[in-house]
């Protein structure tokens, strides 16, 4: 298994663009890449010691230095964890003491929040990652060698954690065999090339930042544009100017670009499909983008497997709207009872994975790793059915999940539903407790005009949903809580 994939793209093709700002338009070939990484390995373990196994944390938006520092990492052996800016003190005390690192790398004007935490948290080593003595201005001056690739694959090289839904977030442990295989799922299922070109909005501290496309483009040598934060106009825009040919988005994004007034002026005509996840998709935006000639490969993964694990091929877009498809090519699937026992066909139950893609642990938290890989099956908490050809459906969370009656109602049946009424903008449901029923649904509605009554909503869910599933209750909003990824967080509206 070949780990040094930019020393190969140094040799096979130096030139070529691997890395593009696509906010300053700032571009990086892959040889450049390639002696960014030396001397960023160099310049780590030479001033900071930093050796195979070392945490180096890092507390920034997205630029290039970051990619370089990850890439600088690899070589030595170290692990990366990425931080979220947005987090509050207390969340970011808790993710700096579980993974105690040798290093953290900061953004100059984000330095104001590690000074608020306790002393002994902040870790003795601090560097920035752009600015004044910084890890961009040092990188110039360091030695540039051919050092040695120091891991080997079942080493970690990233710990990311998990948003905390259920509890404190949890770092996932992924390592350089999981991000091959990851790599090799993405070429085999969507057809990566290296001619191929996209642009990535989501943040470094997710998972989709890096995983989705980002470290598989990179693997195949094809060619990455990074922006610090979503901006509709932008993402389309560049999508022209750069011929990008595949994109990544979650619905949020992709209903903000639908909506933006430039996507009807956009050619896009390089896009051979869009991939997306996160969520289901609403079928009607699903439409909208099928009509600018834009096929939808509806996906699915998480941080602990993959994440690139479930793909819809292209043609199959409009036949099987709102399924995820099938497995990616090395990685098993099963969906699963309360009991564990293969659920027959348009049956639910628990979407439970294997393969070479699985997080090797949650860090420093064997409880939590025991009761997630089982068998070496890992349980993802998700609910899914598979029709008689084999096509998978998400149904919802586990716990989101709840029993009206004794009736099993999944919400996202009845926002599927909901959303068909053409005045609703977007819509989530979750379970709330009732005396005479255990629990009933409450829907959270963004409309498009203040036209829309809370009548309309009742007489269309009375045509469309069986009695017991029906929403009690429906409150409007004027946005719906989102997280980083552009997920609507129903914990906030528990």
């Amino acid at each position: 298994m070949e780990l040094d994939w930019l020393k190969r793209w140094d040799l096979y093709s130096p030139e070529a663009i691997a890395l593009k700002d696509g906010d300053s338009g700032r571009e990086v070939s892959y040889r450049d890449f390639y002696q960014a990484a030396c001397a960023g390995a160099s310049l780590l373990s030479r001033e900071y010691g930093i050796g195979r196994g070392d945490r180096v944390a890092v507390f920034s938006s997205n630029e290039l230095e970051y990619v370089f520092l990850f890439f600088a990492l690899k070589r030595l052996g170290a692990i990366l964890v990425p931080v979220n800016f947005r987090l509050t003190a207390r969340e970011l005390e808790h993710i700096l003491r579980d993974c105690s690192p040798k290093l953290l790398i900061e953004q100059e004007d984000l330095r104001g929040l590690i000074d608020q935490l306790p002393a002994d948290v902040r870790p003795k080593q601090r560097l920035a990652l752009i600015g004044r003595d910084s890890f961009a201005e040092k990188l110039p001056s360091s030695e540039i060698r051919d050092r040695s690739f120091a891991a080997v694959a079942d080493d970690p090289c990233m710990i990311i954690y998990t948003s905390g839904t259920t509890g404190s977030p949890k770092g996932a442990v992924l390592t350089h065999s999981m991000l091959f295989w990851n790599s090799v799922n993405t070429t085999l299922r969507l057809n990566l090339a290296q001619t191929d070109s996209t642009v990535i909005f989501l943040p470094f501290f997710h998972t989709g930042g890096w995983n989705v496309l980002t470290t598989p483009f990179l693997h195949r040598g094809a060619k990455v544009t990074f922006i610090k934060k979503f901006d509709a106009d932008q993402v389309l825009h560049l999508c022209d100017s750069d011929k990008s040919t595949l994109l990544f988005g979650v619905p949020t994004t992709m209903e903000m670009m639908a909506r933006s007034p430039l996507f009807a002026s956009s050619s896009l005509k390089t896009l051979r499909y869009a991939i997306v996840g996160g969520e289901p998709m609403p079928i009607e935006l699903i439409h909208k983008w099928h009509d600018k000639g834009i096929p939808i490969r509806q996906g699915y993964g998480l941080t602990e497997f993959g994440p690139n694990v479930f793909s819809l091929n292209e043609q199959d877009a409009l036949r099987k709207i709102g399924s995820i498809g099938f497995p990616n090519f090395y990685c098993e699937a099963r969906v699963v009872d309360e009991a564990g026992a293969e659920c027959r066909a348009d049956e639910i139950g628990e979407l439970v994975l294997r393969g070479p893609m699985c997080m090797q642990s949650y860090w420093k938290n064997e409880k939590a790793t025991r009761e997630t890989i089982v068998d070496g099956w890992l349980h993802t908490g998700d609910l899914v059915r598979r029709d008689r050809e084999g096509y998978f459906y998400v149904v919802g969370r586990k716990k989101d999940m709840f029993k009206s009656g004794g009736e099993n109602v999944y919400p996202v049946e009845l926002e599927q539903v909901i959303r068909t009424l053409p005045a609703v903008r977007e819509v989530a449901v979750i379970g709330v407790p009732d005396e005479k029923w255990g629990e009933v649904g409450k829907a959270f509605v963004v409309a498009e005009s203040d036209q829309l009554t809370e009548t309309q909503l009742l007489d269309h869910c009375l045509k469309n949903l069986a009695k017991f599933k029906i929403p009690k209750s429906f409150v409007f909003l004027r946005e719906l809580p989102k997280g980083d990824s552009g997920k609507i967080l129903k914990k906030n509206l528990r």
